[in-house]
């Protein structure tokens, strides 16, 4: 069965706000910038993840600066921040058969099996999490030499070790199959 995040269709209403917010998507308002770490990142795009006529999430894209391709995006080994605000309640095994689906979807199985021991944790995580609901933010942080920090309401959940792992999360949005074409054009700034 197709997960129930998988790619139909997508779509982003972006309308330039103060100085304070880059964008409001969705009734979202998107700060331009934020800080991780000792880092600034600035808001690279945003946009609307969606299933049939169901809005999923606000998927925003922060890097340290601005890339338009995916390759510049899994190429930049600094800090890069996947925010997605909840425009709908999910249960644990939804969000992790999308995050299942879009690894399957851009990896080989030999990259997908280097990868298990970190797809397991993700898994842990979001089991114990076991829903989401409208309004909830995940923040999905790469924390130079720490790994991929997944923050769910503001909490730290756990810190996921591996760059690879974290180009690997990212093919979901931005890979060859992404989850929804038209979030992947947006959050590279299109």
């Amino acid at each position: 069965m197709k997960s129930y995040l998988a790619g139909v269709v997508g779509g982003a209403l972006i309308s330039l706000g103060s100085t304070t917010f880059a964008a409001e998507v969705e009734g979202v308002k998107l700060a331009d910038k934020v800080q991780l770490g000792g880092s600034e990142l600035t808001l690279n795009g945003a946009g609307v993840r969606t299933r049939v006529f169901f809005r999923v999430y606000v998927g925003a894209l922060y890097l340290q600066k601005k890339a338009g391709s995916t390759d510049a995006v899994l190429g930049d080994s600094g800090a890069k921040r996947i925010a997605m605000h909840l425009l709908r309640d999910l249960e644990a095994e939804q969000l992790l058969s999308a995050f299942n689906d879009g690894l399957k979807n851009n990896h080989a199985p030999a990259e997908l099996a280097r990868l298990e021991p970190q797809v397991k944790q993700l898994d842990g995580i979001f089991t114990a999490v076991k829903a989401v609901k409208k309004g909830d933010v995940v923040l999905l942080d790469y924390l130079p030499g720490a790994g991929t920090r997944v923050t769910v309401r503001g909490e730290d959940k756990g810190t996921i070790a591996g760059e690879e792992f974290n180009r690997a999360l990212l093919r979901i949005w931005l890979g060859e199959q992404p989850a929804d074409a038209s979030l992947k054009k947006a959050m590279l700034g299109g």
